[in-house]
């Protein structure tokens, strides 16, 4: 809930309250505001679960599409190539279901990984007159 609030921003409303409320009712200001945000958390605990019970299991279907969008959302190519060069994970491929086989979003399975292809031949050098390769899909 505070994860963008840092230690600086906490002191200067500190601060800022002791000056509003002044020393003598910074406590009680404290206290009701503490006590304000466990009954906002209460009911967003019970809404949930209310939600959750009306629902069945048709609530975590409805979750899963919303933290796929979070896992986008977070996408940072650095971390996801450090965590690919590093952990040995592709953070695009799809995520392994319950018998070790990943989907590809259709139902079917994906393609297991090809192993690594055979390095190149030496290129020889163009003999005389010869003209080099042209990649049209290159230019």
């Amino acid at each position: 809930m505070f994860d963008s609030i840092g230690w600086g921003e906490i002191l200067v409303l500190i601060v800022v309250g002791l000056f509003i409320l002044g020393p003598d009712r910074l406590p009680e200001g404290a206290a009701w505001l503490g006590k304000t945000i466990r009954q906002v958390k209460q009911y967003a605990t019970g809404a949930r679960e209310h939600l959750r019970s009306e629902l069945g299991p048709e609530f975590d279907e409805l979750r899963k599409p919303l933290e796929d969008l979070r896992g986008i959302r977070d996408f940072n190519p650095r971390s996801a190539v450090t965590k690919h060069l590093f952990d040995g994970e592709n953070p695009l491929d799809p995520p392994l279901n319950g018998n070790g086989t990943g989907t590809n979003g259709s139902g079917t399975a994906a393609k297991p990984p090809t192993p690594a292809a055979q390095p190149p031949k030496p290129q020889q050098p163009l003999e005389q007159g010869e003209r080099p390769p042209y990649d049209s899909d290159a230019t």
